[in-house]
């Protein structure tokens, strides 16, 4: 491929170079980290055979390079997890809260900022589409851009209900409350994956962006919501000033989500001759978060836990992601 990309007149087709680049890319994502590590122990091999047993200093410098290959080893092998056509995209987070008012509106906004900690740490770049603010704290709910490598492969093991129990801060009587938010990751459709919509099923209307402000809140009349009428998906954006830019993206998210609903379809359909699988379903409590009486953070899918719950909520979230893929992986 990198031969084809080199010869003359390669550029003149736009879409084709395109497709071209974007494939040697994924190729390259999938075979330099194996090439790195061959190429690691075939250099841990020609230390064996000219060290000599009282050579002390080569032998550290062997365990040394031997223990930084297995760990690169064990990312690969994990790496293996994310072989889905779509894990490699960028993800659409879309954060609910639910029933409760003030503590649900102050769970969605804790769990958004758990997202973005986490995805900032794996260095991934944010774009805020939507988000209303609750009506006293927290938020309505949220949608964001996680853009980079493998977003949508990590993030799709937390799609589902998560539950946090904690004495509230909203309460003068400081009762212990339950409160719930809903998480949905899909992945972003790239340009080349045609999705039929017919603007005869769009209903569009624009709005002033609602809510109590923020850097993420547009304040002109060019939010825009797309109402798809033969499902009655919802879509919106006001993260840009101009209408145009906010059509655009809404579409985008629009042919996203309409590409999940037939992908999830038909995945519904092979897990009907499954019924192992159907204890993962979409709209089942996935996790809980437990700050009173005792911290602890447990996935109800896996039973993977942490009694550090405050890291958690501090993004650090790969535990639970990796205990999910693993599983899948081996009912799948």
């Amino acid at each position: 491929m990198e031969k084809e990309i080199a010869q003359e007149g390669f550029w003149n087709n736009q879409e084709r170079s395109q497709n071209a680049v974007k494939e040697l890319k994924r190729l390259k994502l999938a075979t330099e980290p194996y090439l790195k590590i061959e190429e690691g122990v075939k250099g841990i091999r020609d230390i064996m055979e000219i060290a000599q047993a009282e050579d002390t200093e080569s032998l550290t410098h062997f365990k040394n390079d031997l223990a930084e290959l297995s760990v690169k080893a064990g990312d690969l092998e994990f790496k293996t997890l994310l072989s889905e056509e779509t894990d490699i995209n960028n993800a659409i987070l879309n954060i609910n809260a639910g029933a409760g008012g003030t503590e649900a509106c102050d769970w969605a906004a804790m769990i958004l900022r758990m997202y973005t900690m986490w995805a900032e740490g794996k260095g991934y770049k944010l774009t805020w589409l939507d988000q209303l603010q609750g009506e006293e704290a927290g938020i309505k709910s949220a949608t964001l851009l996680i853009a980079g490598d493998y977003a949508y492969g990590y993030l799709k093991a937390e799609t589902g209900v998560h539950r946090l129990v904690r004495i509230s801060p909203f309460d003068s009587n400081k009762r212990r409350h339950t409160s719930f938010a809903s998480v949905d990751v899909i992945p972003e459709v790239s340009d080349d994956i045609k999705i039929e919509v017919k603007e005869a099923d769009l209903k569009v209307d624009t709005y002033r962006a609602g809510g109590k402000g923020g850097q993420h809140v547009n304040k002109t009349d060019s939010a825009v919501r797309i109402t798809h009428i033969p499902t009655s998906i919802v879509v919106q954006c006001q993260n840009e000033r101009s209408q145009f830019k906010n059509k655009s993206m809404a579409m985008k998210l629009l042919r996203a989500k309409l590409y999940e609903v037939e992908r999830r379809r038909k995945a519904k359909e092979i897990e009907r001759a499954y019924d192992s699988k159907k204890d993962i379903e979409w709209g089942s409590q996935i996790r809980s978060y437990v700050l009173h009486p005792y911290k602890m953070v447990k996935d109800h899918r896996t039973d993977f836990e942490v009694g550090n719950a405050d890291a958690v909520l501090d993004g650090k979230l790969d535990g639970f992601i990796e205990a999910y893929l693993r599983k899948s992986k081996v009912k799948s």
